[in-house]
């Protein structure tokens, strides 16, 4: 992004495009499928409509965000990368650019903890988050009482979301397809896909032991990965946020500039009448394609993961194309990409 920004507290361009996504309103939708890879996101962007003309736009932070419509319903993907930050600067992002509700379910990949074949799909119903104690001596254990790794309390899954989710993707499987689908289990994400995840390298990272940890600590404990905890936390977060009935819009959590808006009058109205009076949503769940097992050390081939990629894009495409968003918690179609 080479326009000058303003507002250090949450940098936009003059055109309001965000600093790190590079998005401005009207070029994201309110059902959106995040993934950790470009080529993920076009897979399943490859399902949208032929009208209209698919949007794409790549940040320079590497973000790639492709909108369209599904069954002609606006839908994004949103390929992030890895970890906690990127989704961090998604979810925030996204919030600044859009009007009304969000809908958003992970498709990614993950490690599992459980019995189940590679090619499985977990649908997990709450996620912890696994950290490295920073506080810990990792050079000299002996000398430190405290546990090298920090499990939080789990946070929930859009109930709605998720159960809807699992119905779309057990729909959507093929019947030749030998893994299973698992709902309700519980996920674990790591701050490191080395350390946190109990993966030996040559650092001192103290985690020989930390699998057998986490599954004694957390129950239900189906699989590992990097990103879904945070994506729950914040929409949680979200969603405890009080709505107001003075008229005004319900300010966002970085204020002054970032006030949820596009430059189109008819549009700013639109993204008042929404936020009037209401409380808007986040509603988040997730669906794990399960590439390893760290039980049996299986790992997934690369035809496994086309077949697999491919019919879980479109049964997370249908989940949310399913799920009910009220009209006046829509953003404005004027001016929006995915304007017919």
């Amino acid at each position: 992004m080479k326009d000058t920004l303003t507002d250090a507290n949450f940098p936009r361009t003059a055109d309001l495009r965000v600093y790190h996504l590079g998005l401005r309103p009207g070029e994201v939708a309110n059902r959106i499928v995040t993934v950790g890879s470009p080529s993920r996101a076009r897979t399943v962007a490859s399902h949208f409509d032929a009208a209209p003309k698919l949007f794409e736009l790549v940040s320079e932070r590497g973000f790639l965000t492709l909108t369209g419509r599904y069954k002609g319903i606006p839908v994004s993907v949103v390929s992030i990368g890895m970890g906690h930050p990127n989704v961090d600067f998604f979810v925030r992002e996204v919030r600044e650019c859009l009007s009304g509700d969000m809908l958003i379910v992970r498709l990614g990949s993950c490690g599992s903890l459980i019995d189940v074949p590679v090619g499985s799909v977990v649908v997990p119903k709450s996620s912890v988050a696994v950290e490295r104690n920073l506080d810990f001596a990792f050079v000299s254990p002996e000398e430190c009482q405290e546990h090298p790794y920090r499990i939080s309390k789990p946070v929930l899954a859009d109930p709605e979301l998720h159960s809807q989710l699992h119905l779309s993707l057990a729909a959507g499987k093929p019947q030749d397809w030998k893994a299973v689908i698992v709902p309700g289990s519980v996920n674990a994400s790591a701050d490191s896909f080395y350390s946190s995840q109990g993966r030996q390298t040559s650092f001192p990272d103290q985690n020989e032991n930390l699998i057998e940890y986490l599954q004694e600590s957390v129950k239900e404990l189906a699989t590992l990965e990097m990103e879904t905890f945070w994506l729950y936390h914040l929409a949680a977060c979200w969603n405890g946020r009080k709505g107001t009935s003075s008229g005004a819009p319900a300010p966002p959590l970085a204020t002054g500039p970032v006030q949820p808006t596009t430059s189109q009058p008819s549009t700013a109205n639109a993204v008042s009448k929404v936020l009037a009076g209401h409380d808007t949503v986040i509603r988040a769940a997730a669906a794990h394609l399960v590439f390893a097992s760290r039980t049996s050390q299986d790992f997934i081939t690369p035809n496994e993961v086309a077949v697999l990629e491919e019919w879980t894009a479109k049964g997370v495409l249908n989940a949310l194309v399913e799920m009910t968003i009220p009209a006046d918690h829509v953003h404005g179609e004027e001016g929006s990409v995915w304007a017919l």
